[in-house]
């Protein structure tokens, strides 16, 4: 017997959802929901589906649902399934709205449906051949840069992309954040275009985010330290080292025994690069994240087993995300002696 799903919402990702699920064996696209009968239909057709106008038709048709639609009605699309009892699978972020998230979870909870959230990266090869090493980070470093899309302006660059690595650095450290400052400039319009960050995390970990939807390339990359390993990961090319400190010793070693001089001298002699033991990271790129995605969401709903990205960490994103805005709100632009707080303010005349 096949497994039902509907995608909700036919936009760019709706697409691309319906697109896998037809891809999956043993998965039957019952149907593609958006409010504009004609979108639906269009995916639809492509994939040798029924469009619905609204998500309440195909409720009781479904085991599972994709949520694609923008993200202030991520909350409402998702309701009707979770009230049913219907596993979700929700694009990220999950919501804009924290007590919003806190009600769907309590309903969640309530009907016994599976909610996962589609942070996606935690499905790029490159983010499951770093975490194979499992290393505690001590400090970690993040840049996601981009050209502007003007897909999300209804949103900042926090909510927008660097939601992405705020899960991935929650993931890898497993500790609460204790301390958020953070800087924003605005450019386009009134939300900030462009966002650093400091988390400082009760386990003393500490994170430096910076994320840019004005750049005029594009840039993936963190770097993790840890008293185990240095980790590099680049995951728009899949590709990452890791130089870990059990590998090296010998290197250690030599440098503990020789002197600061005769170190100053060796290095005029020798590239220390080429004596270090660097490991690539195995990345498989056969796969891909939005399939992997979709189908351990459906294991895990067949399953009953706890999602890969749960409601409750998805929601935990969201809260940092917000703490950060909340602190480019309150960042004095000219110093402490200045009343000049937050964004700029964007003229419309």
């Amino acid at each position: 017997m096949s497994f039902r799903m509907a995608v909700v919402g036919a936009g760019r990702m709706g697409k691309l959802h319906a697109r896998v699920l037809s891809e999956i064996g043993g998965v039957e696209l019952v149907g593609v929901v958006d409010s504009n009968l004609a979108t639906a239909d269009a995916v639809a057709r492509q994939r040798n589906s029924k469009a619905f106008a609204d998500a309440a038709q195909v409720v009781d048709m479904v085991d599972a649902a994709i949520i694609s639609v923008p993200t202030l009605a991520h909350v409402q699309a998702a309701r009707p399934f979770v009230a049913a009892g219907k596993s979700v699978l929700i694009e990220k972020p999950i919501t804009n709205d924290i007590a919003a998230g806190k009600e769907l979870i309590e309903l969640a909870r309530s009907t016994g449906a599976q909610v996962q959230v589609g942070h996606t990266e935690r499905f790029n090869p490159a983010v499951l051949a770093m975490k194979k090493f499992e290393i505690r980070p001590k400090f970690i470093e993040a840049h996601r840069i981009s050209p502007f899309t003007f897909r999300s302006a209804d949103v900042g660059v926090v909510l927008d992309i660097m939601i992405h690595d705020i899960d991935l650095v929650l993931m890898l450290v497993g500790s609460a954040v204790s301390q958020v400052h953070a800087v924003g400039v605005n450019v386009i319009g009134k939300h900030e275009d462009i966002c650093n960050v400091r988390l400082v995390f009760a386990n003393g970990c500490v994170a430096n985010l910076t994320a840019s939807r004005l750049a005029i390339k594009t840039e993936r990359k963190m770097r993790i330290f840890s008293e185990e390993a240095y980790l590099s990961v680049d995951y728009a090319k899949k590709v990452g080292v890791a130089i870990r400190k059990q590998a090296n010793l010998d290197i250690i070693q030599m440098a503990k025994d020789l002197a600061v001089e005769d170190l100053a001298e060796l290095a005029q002699q020798i590239d220390y690069t080429k004596l270090l033991k660097v490991e690539e990271l195995k990345v498989d790129e056969s796969t891909e994240p939005l399939k992997l995605q979709a189908q351990a969401f459906i294991q895990a709903v067949k399953d009953r087993a706890q999602p890969v990205v749960s409601a409750e960490a998805g929601l935990a994103a969201v809260q940092v995300a917000h703490d950060i805005v909340a602190s480019i709100a309150h960042h004095k632009w000219d110093g402490d002696a200045s009343n000049r707080e937050g964004l700029n303010i964007i003229s419309k005349g």
